[in-house]
């Protein structure tokens, strides 16, 4: 029976996390247009790779001049729609992705081309051996909302560069900045079908999971990357999972308070709180523990919370309201618990719905949620050790593992310890800019997911290998084909002899008796 009843289309608003001004509407891609999106991407890819590399250099170098020249105006709409300050902006989004370019444009031939396989064995000296490296094809992208430009834009960098179509499902709150992303891609020269950007919900997401993508880079919390890894094992597809950390900053007791403090003051609060690489846990020395408190403190309380285009502004509001509930929710748990607020700790609701101060917690425990839970906000809770090994051990003291750091006046020292830990990335002596140095590799261990994104393996993470191999006399029947028997056994014993007995004499009558391998008749 025919019916006037029509279903609405879902929608995704992009709203200004300072305001509440909703931006833009953008109707959700369905189960048929993704599945549309990747059969366009899959038609145009291999004319994308037949370009040659050098031509795929080359969009990206027009990509870069573009982008350079939208600079402040890319920093712009990345704070319209994410709430961080202009000057973070540009340090955190734009910088890293034009350096990601300058690394792909500079390294990509090399990383790329055809590399040759040496052979050791004597019964393979007559091969010549490559390793070739072949797009996968179309590549499927999902990204976060905390940093909208610079995590799709490194990725898909990589993916295009070498061969691959992709499409990118941004996160619902900031797809404004990723359609940007591909308005500066088609005008440097990717094809239309081969950078797609679709709109939508968690749904749609899901219907990129079940496409016919070859490959899955999602970046995301530890409950959806453990869903994406159920749903890709069913048919093998290759996944990169960055799910997030809860990193762990050491100070030793002999580093410098002042540096350290400021370290641990910007790592925490940089984009209110809201980056995988954020020191969520602050152990420091019991000798430094009440001079590095009341550092950290001083230096939170300058720190000006405000609209990110406001040029005093140091930090901006969270992204929407349930981030901000589970904050207080792991601030209210600490103080429950036995934890201090020694700075902020509050809602600003005079300065909008989303923000919140930022906050320094004393006296935690790993008996508290703030110390176990990823909260990704504006939160720095601070414990004491008593030696180094109670450090390392706090340290690894958790489901995460994606980054961590360690300040100490002796550099070795901290080499030692950064070694111990259990992270896919420790630094000494510095913090979350790991993320912005473009020839190292991003990425985890433990429940902070697989795979590595950024430099070389980055790279290796968008292409098949292939080894291929030529043998360079084509008339010649292989010793090692039909034709067995004893005396082919003893010949193979001698042959083995000749390349790994210990001795010199034991390879000398090695040899005499593999000789005859030569002459023997085979099928």
């Amino acid at each position: 029976m025919a019916t006037d009843v029509q279903i609405a289309a879902r929608r995704v608003s992009s709203v200004n996390p300072a305001t509440g001004e909703v931006l833009r509407e953008l109707e959700c891609a369905g189960d048929a247009e993704v599945q549309a999106a990747v059969a366009r991407a899959r038609t145009a890819q291999p004319a994308w790779a037949e370009a040659g590399l050098r031509q795929r250099i080359t969009v990206l170098r027009e990509f870069q001049r573009r982008l350079h020249e939208r600079k402040s105006e890319i920093a712009q709409a990345i704070t319209q729609e994410a709430g961080k300050p202009v000057a973070e902006a540009l340090t955190t989004e734009v910088l890293v992705v034009l350096d990601a370019a300058r690394f792909l444009i500079d390294n990509a031939y090399h990383l790329l081309r055809d590399e040759e396989v040496p052979h050791g064995n004597l019964a393979t000296k007559l091969k010549r051996g490559r390793l070739v490296r072949e797009p996968y094809g179309v590549v499927g992208i999902i990204s976060p909302w905390n940093y909208p430009f610079s995590i799709p834009a490194t990725e898909t960098l990589a993916a295009l560069v070498a061969g691959n179509a992709v499409v990118l499902k941004p996160s619902e709150q900031t797809s404004l900045i990723a359609l940007e992303l591909r308005t500066l891609l088609l005008g440097a020269g990717v094809p239309g079908d081969v950078f797609q950007v679709i709109a939508g919900d968690g749904a749609t997401g899901a219907a990129l999971i079940h496409s016919r993508i070859d490959k899955l880079i999602f970046t995301g919390s530890v409950a959806t990357g453990k869903r994406i890894a159920a749903a890709a094992a069913e048919r093998l597809l290759p996944v990169v999972l960055e799910l997030g950390g809860k990193d762990p900053m050491l100070v030793l007791d002999d580093a410098d308070i002042g540096v350290a403090s400021s370290a641990a003051v910007w790592g925490a609060f940089v984009n209110a709180g809201q980056a995988c690489l954020s020191v969520e846990r602050c152990y420091v020395d019991c000798s430094l523990y009440e001079a590095f408190l009341k550092a950290c403190v001083e230096k939170t309380k300058k720190l000006r919370v405000g609209r990110g285009l406001d040029r005093d502004t140091d930090i901006g509001p969270m992204i929407h309201d349930r981030q901000l509930q589970i904050v207080e929710s792991h601030v209210e748990d600490a103080v429950a618990h036995g934890a201090r607020v020694v700075a902020g700790g509050f809602r600003v609701p005079e300065l909008g719905a989303n923000f919140y101060k930022p906050t320094v917690l004393a006296d935690v425990t790993h008996d508290m949620r703030i110390m176990r839970e990823e909260t990704f906000g504006p939160v720095l809770p601070v414990m004491a050790f008593d030696t180094d090994e109670e450090a390392v051990r706090l340290a690894n003291d958790s489901e995460f593992g994606l980054s961590a750091s360690i300040f100490t006046g002796d550099n070795a020292r901290g080499e030692r310890l950064a070694r111990r830990i259990q992270a896919g990335t420790v630094m000494v002596n510095d913090i979350v800019s790991c993320f912005g140095i473009s020839e190292a590799p991003h990425g985890g261990v433990k429940s902070s997911g697989i795979g590595r994104a950024h430099g070389r393996f980055g790279l290796e993470e968008m292409v098949r290998l292939k080894y291929l191999d030529v043998d360079m006399m084509p008339g010649m029947k292989k010793v090692w084909w039909y034709g067995y028997g004893m005396k082919f056994e003893r010949q193979m014993e001698g042959f083995i002899d000749l390349q790994f007995a210990r001795s010199v004499a034991q390879r000398v009558r090695g040899a005499v008796r593999a000789v005859g391998v030569l002459r023997r008749k085979q099928l």
